[in-house]
């Protein structure tokens, strides 16, 4: 069991955004997990190590690692009186990455096997990214981009550092992919991190309807870009830290009804609470397939919120 931990001094919630949300969830539940600490959480990277000999030299300075559920490699890390887990010799050697749960699952959706040529549209500071090459045991094709260059410099570093080497980096917005033929491609799209207030509470007073709907257009473009660039039977997945309808399940909706190719599958992991998608949303009805997708907000499993679809694009002719 984890203890919550609130935060101290936070910003007065919006009264648009307690209208919002007090709709959409419980929200004394969403506002007491969103403005409590965030547990601390590493993936131990299989390229450099393995998962027994790792968690061992880690116990053995007297950090407590427990198990995350849906993520074999993922572990909540605590120590009774530290906190650097950054400092840790294990992440120096990239033989872990400091990684929070939530962030496990779009890879575990995905499922890239070796050989795969594989896109992350969206890849800094590569947490996914990395942990995506681990699950093809660095073969295949990894093509990890990003569209800001700074965002380079932190991907960069940590390919290296995870002994990654099938992967090409490029800079580039999304959008900007034509005629490619992805086997696998994983959109963890920009978004307001609105699952994430207990990380960066200036969410909070950022927050305002307006930028919601102008993320979403860009999200809709990003996400219809990279079905376009997958092969026939390939797959995608759509994920974001954000829990917010449009920017969610608006944007799956937008793009089932723009292809008739397009397909979710229904996805489920073992351990990982999740709750039943929104399927309207001011005043739209989504796609029926929308039921299919992952929502989970910070109170479920004590994590970020994130929201991830799996889609399938079908050949013409099945």
């Amino acid at each position: 069991m984890s203890t919550i931990t609130p935060i101290p001094s936070v910003p007065e919630f919006k009264k648009a955004f307690i209208e919002r949300y007090s709709e959409l969830t419980d929200w004394d539940e969403f506002k007491k997990y969103s403005l409590s600490f965030l547990r601390r959480s590493i993936r131990i990277n299989t390229l450099t190590t393995t998962i027994k000999e790792t968690k061992k030299s880690i116990e053995a300075k007297g950090w407590i690692l427990q198990q995350i559920p849906w993520c074999k490699e993922g572990f909540w890390i605590s120590h009774p009186d530290r906190k650097d887990v950054g400092n840790l010799l294990e992440h120096h050697l990239g033989k872990i990455y400091v990684q929070e749960a939530a962030s496990m699952i779009p890879p575990l959706v995905l499922q890239p096997q070796p050989g795969d040529i594989v896109l992350d549209m969206c890849a800094a500071p590569g947490s996914k990214t990395t942990q995506m090459v681990a699950m093809m045991k660095n073969e295949g094709v990894m093509v990890a981009n990003d569209y800001k260059g700074q965002r380079l410099q932190s991907l960069g570093i940590n390919i290296q550092r995870s002994g990654v080497t099938n992967t090409i980096i490029t800079l580039m917005h999304g959008k900007r992919f034509h005629e490619f033929e992805f086997d696998k491609i994983l959109v963890d799209a920009p978004c307001s991190g609105t699952g994430t207030i207990r990380k960066s509470l200036k969410t909070i007073t950022i927050w305002n309807a307006g930028m919601i709907s102008k993320l979403a257009r860009q999200q809709v473009e990003l996400l219809v870009n990279a079905f376009n660039n997958l092969k026939d039977g390939g797959e995608l997945v759509y994920s974001t830290c954000s829990v917010e309808p449009e920017e969610n399940e608006g944007v799956i909706h937008t793009l089932l009804e723009r292809f008739d190719t397009a397909e979710v599958i229904p996805v489920t992991l073992n351990g990982l609470k999740t709750v039943e998608p929104i399927m309207e949303f001011k005043k739209v009805k989504y796609n029926p397939a929308v039921k299919d997708c992952i929502r989970i907000w910070p109170q479920d499993n004590d994590t970020e919120g994130f929201f991830v679809t799996k889609i399938r694009k079908k050949p013409t002719n099945e």
